[in-house]
């Protein structure tokens, strides 16, 4: 790698790319970005905008190189984020013939790969030869929406290894977009996983108009689960569960309107079938994904998650919103 200003790329051309992108323009550094939409990519030629995300979002022109081809805009990159929706990487990777050993890859992907159950860094490492010194993961409470607008964020940037984290970090940080780092790879990327089950969770006791005092219970509950999975399935002496990468990306997920997962739950709450919310959103919730593999993940470990387990249910077991919300009424506290 070299010892300049690093060269930064990003694969996926959706709200957190677009957002990713217009932090690294305003911190001056040239995107390679990989643009598979025609007409996106000639918006963003002509007018420095994203005509379908984040639309009113404005990038700098001359620092950014939108292009089709994932090869051309690797092949010179330092620093490689991931920013589509895990539903897509493969499809994204699929043309890939550059080799991504030597790189900082970055997932930006709040998501796990379906079918596969792996997190994005278990799948670079595995599938892409991606060391794990080379893995970073940026996660937090962090609205792409908020942070197009450049509105204060709290980030964290986590690797095994100091002097990636503060690469990436060095690449991301200013004065709206903070950054601090982290050890815990998989615990940071496994609670992003969960927050959007949660969220789920909490969308649909707001389609079932459930009041404040109930969804607050209902959260504490998810926090308290969230926190036993990741000590059982990820333990780290020193993960603290109330910082922002865990708790706060939690309560965001749960209690914004600009929450994709929570609206998704809410339509369910409301009586939507999975298949008609699922249609009626117009961006990738998450959560529908990662509930499967929660799921799957638990039940492998022996470790109780009833608030997940209801999501499951839900997403995968055709049971109505109402009827699994009365089976984790019984056993909140």
């Amino acid at each position: 790698m070299t010892q300049q200003r690093p060269k930064c790329a990003v694969l996926g051309y959706g709200s957190w790319a677009t957002a990713i992108v217009k932090t690294l323009t305003t911190n001056h550094h040239h995107v390679d970005w990989l643009v598979l939409n025609d007409d996106i990519r000639a918006s963003l030629v002509r007018r420095g905008r994203n005509s379908k995300y984040l639309p009113w979002c404005d990038i700098d022109r001359s620092l950014i190189t939108p292009s089709p081809c994932i090869n051309s805009v690797v092949q010179d990159a330092d620093v490689v984020f991931l920013a589509m929706p895990s539903a897509f990487l493969k499809k994204f990777l699929e043309p890939l013939t550059e080799s991504l050993s030597d790189k900082i890859v970055v997932s930006a992907v709040k998501g796990i790969i379906p079918g596969d159950y792996l997190t994005i860094v278990e799948h670079m490492n595995r599938y892409y030869d991606v060391p794990m010194k080379n893995m970073c993961v940026v996660t937090g409470p962090s609205h792409a929406e908020e942070v197009g607008q450049c509105r204060l964020s709290y980030l964290t940037v986590a690797s095994e290894d100091c002097h990636t984290a503060e690469v990436v970090e060095g690449v991301l940080a200013n004065d709206y977009f903070r950054c601090s780092l982290s050890h815990d790879v998989l615990g940071v990327e496994g609670a992003a996983i969960m927050k959007n089950v949660y969220a789920l969770a909490v969308g649909m006791a707001v389609g079932l108009r459930e009041g404040d005092n109930f969804l607050a219970v209902l959260i504490a509950g998810c926090a308290s689960e969230m926190s036993r999975f990741l000590n059982e399935a990820v333990p780290i002496a020193s993960r603290d569960i109330n910082a922002a990468a865990y708790l706060g990306d939690l309560l965001v997920t749960c209690y914004s309107p600009l929450s994709r997962n929570r609206r998704l739950g809410t339509l369910l709450g409301k009586g939507c079938s999975v298949k008609s919310a699922l249609n009626e959103m117009t961006m990738v919730a998450e959560g529908y994904y990662a509930a499967e593999c929660i799921r799957r993940s638990s039940m492998r470990r022996n470790i109780d998650m009833p608030i997940a387990d209801m999501v499951w249910e839900v997403m995968y077991n055709g049971a109505t919103a109402y009827d699994a919300m009365q089976t984790v009424k019984k056993i909140l506290r």
